[in-house]
């Protein structure tokens, strides 16, 4: 028999924002039901309240009907509800082994208890939590060592060592892999038979329509509709998530190109990078394809200084360049927005007007260095209005904003700096529909001003719909280099994998 979740009435209000207002929900065990909307509309929030972490919403919380007062994350976790975070980091203790991470709320209830751990079951257990997973990986790993796609799975191993009757899992297919995110669906698919209920948050329709049972959709912070997957399109879906229809998604490429503004020979590092070679155009989108663990983000980083080299050139303007540090990077020229853009991409405890000037305060600077706030000011507001960043000031926190504003802010303080080449790892990673365009117009109209843009992306239907040239990464090699206008989604794909 299944069980029943409900919330009725959720509202929340955060420093000069109504974050959630009179929200409905409900959901069952042995369901995987979609909790959609673009950013800001609340989703995260929704869930955030039903996890435990916000206490001061007003509203009520139900398990078949009998009332939960949730009002820390570990009332949520008593009562069978466990949530997986988009930023795995934030979640996850590095210097811990895999084994300690997973089994961390036992360990916390053991030292409560103030008993002796047994190392040796709880590897153990750990070891069998992970083989009901289908995950080769020892348990005695530092989670420091991990990939992005092994952290999300330790993760969720936590989540269901418990009596889970609820999984949250936010953004989970984000750092993943197409194999890696199948065996996730399996995954879900097997808790579902268990009769776990999912709450499955994803920007990326294909997969919702692929695992989900059911779909809510949020927007502005209210509950709009909720449909079967089987009775509703993806049009339809994003309608209801914008309010409005969507427009084409990707705007129309630069013809304007230029000559040779940036080059690497021979690329190598101490890891990953093997001999690459690559080069970029004035007015060109060049995209860097491949798979989760392909090097793309090695690469990236390595590109700006902050991996060491063992070999080769890197040519910007015919300079050869000797890249100790990011600062080195910046001052010749480069910008970097990281893929983990809460870790490294944002200053999260800073204010928007803070982290918009970040990188270029030289330009806000007034004689004997200090700040010209008011100049400061009026540059945030003015990025504000061209970003469409959705604030209520330019002194809000970053951390209160959503994934997609807080992306939009990793890549406005590069605009003040007027950097020749930027490179974008991942940049619509945990964004939605509407966010993804506005970015996609942002990048390619830095194009149109002749900068020479990196696309690094595993999304296969971003490299086609706004790169003009695609170097394929395999195991940390560019195996192969194709022609936007002549290739297609299957080929980038066969030489991700290896193939041909």
């Amino acid at each position: 028999m299944s069980t029943t979740l409900e919330m009725k009435n959720i509202s929340i209000e955060f420093p000069g924002v109504k974050a959630l207002n009179q929200v409905n929900f409900l959901t069952e065990t042995g369901t995987i039901q979609a909790l959609i909307g673009a950013n800001g509309a609340g989703k995260s929030t929704l869930m955030k309240v039903l996890s435990g972490a916000y206490d001061h919403y007003t509203g009520e919380i139900s398990l078949d009907g009998k009332h939960l007062n949730i009002r820390s994350p570990k009332c949520a976790q008593d009562a069978g509800i466990q949530i997986v975070y988009q930023e795995v980091d934030t979640a996850l203790i590095p210097y811990l082994t895999v084994a300690e991470n997973i089994m961390l709320l036992d360990t916390v209830h053991n030292m409560e208890k103030r008993q002796w751990m047994n190392w040796k079951k709880l590897h153990q257990k750990a070891a069998k939590i992970l083989m009901g997973m289908n995950i080769t990986l020892s348990t005695k790993k530092l989670v420091s060592e991990l990939t992005l796609a092994e952290k999300q799975m330790i993760l969720i191993a936590r989540a269901i060592s418990n009596q889970c009757k609820f999984l949250i899992l936010d953004e989970p297919t984000a750092p993943l892999s197409h194999m890696e995110t199948n065996e996730l669906f399996r995954i879900v698919r097997e808790l579902k038979k268990q009769d776990v209920g999912i709450i499955f948050i994803s920007h990326r329709l294909p997969e919702i329509f692929e695992v989900c049972d059911v779909i809510s959709i949020m927007r502005n912070g209210e509950f709009v509709v909720k449909e079967k997957i089987s009775a509703i399109t993806q049009n339809k879906v994003v309608e209801h998530m914008l309010g409005q229809k969507l427009d084409e998604q990707f705007p129309e490429k630069n013809t304007e190109i230029g000559d040779t503004v940036f080059e690497v020979k021979g690329l190598t590092d101490r890891e990953k990078i093997k001999d690459l070679h690559m080069h970029v155009k004035s007015g060109e989108i060049v995209g860097i394809a491949g798979l989760v663990g392909a090097g793309k983000t090695e690469l990236c980083k390595a590109l700006f200084g902050s991996e060491k080299l063992t070999g080769g050139e890197i040519i910007i303007n015919g300079n050869k360049l000797s890249l100790k540090s990011p600062y080195d990077a910046v001052k010749n020229g480069l910008a970097l927005v990281p893929e983990e853009r809460r870790k490294e991409g944002i200053l999260v405890l800073e204010s928007v007007e803070a982290n918009l000037s970040a990188a270029n305060l030289g330009s806000f600077s007034k004689i004997f260095g200090f700040v010209d706030r008011k100049k400061e000011k009026d540059s945030a507001k003015q990025l504000i209005r061209l970003l469409g960043i959705k604030t209520p000031s330019e002194e809000t926190k970053v951390q209160n904003l959503s994934g997609g504003n807080q992306q939009k802010v990793a890549i406005g303080k590069w605009l003040v700096a007027e950097a020749d080449v930027y490179i974008f790892d991942e940049p619509t990673k945990g964004v939605d529909v509407g966010a993804k365009k506005d970015i996609f117009e942002l990048i390619t109209e830095l194009a149109r001003r002749g900068k020479a843009i990196i696309y690094a992306s595993s999304e296969l239907s971003e490299m086609i719909g706004i790169t003009d040239r695609i170097y394929v990464l395999y195991d940390g090699r560019s195996v192969k280099e194709l022609l936007t206008k002549a290739t297609n989604e299957e080929e980038v794909l066969i030489y991700s994998t290896g193939g041909m």
